[in-house]
């Protein structure tokens, strides 16, 4: 049993354009060194920038939650050791820890992206993520697929 507190759930205030809480957790993903002015112009301006490029109905939010929602695991796997074996049990995957897995495949992969502004790269990968593809949505299929392959040990879970 673990001897650390419990941990505490902050409150995430919903950012001041969109009034949206996911939008502010984007922008804290995005954050450099404090400057969480330049991060907010970051994360607002691919937004525009994917509302203008994709067809699909609804706003900005209803975009970003869309590419969001192909990028979120559904499974994982965590090492578990049993009888000095060491063994990738596959356990489902909370929905906050989906969220933060999502938002940070996201930004690894637009960091990585060769468009000239990082604006222009979290844009091209949202754009890429509404339509199931590009690396963020390639890095979950991989972890599902490492899931699928250790199916035989998931009752090693607890």
């Amino acid at each position: 049993m673990s001897r650390r507190r419990k941990q505490v759930k902050k409150n995430i205030l919903p950012d001041p354009r969109f009034n949206s809480t996911i939008v502010t957790e984007l922008v804290g993903v995005v954050l450099k060194q404090g400057k969480k002015t330049i991060a907010e112009r970051i994360v607002y301006e691919a937004l525009d920038q994917l509302n203008e490029k994709v067809d699909i109905k609804g706003d900005h939010i209803d975009k970003f939650d869309a590419a969001l929602e192909n990028i979120k695991p559904r499974l994982e796997v965590k090492t578990r050791r049993v009888g000095g074996a060491n063994y990738q049990v596959p356990i489902e995957v909370a929905p906050d820890r989906a969220k933060a897995l999502a938002l940070r495949w996201l930004l690894d992969a637009a960091r990585k992206r060769n468009e000239s502004s990082m604006s222009d790269r979290l844009a091209a990968e949202l754009v890429q993520a509404i339509n199931n593809e590009g690396n963020a949505v390639r890095k979950k299929q991989e972890v599902h697929k490492m899931a699928e392959a250790n199916k035989a040990f998931a009752h090693f879970r607890w």
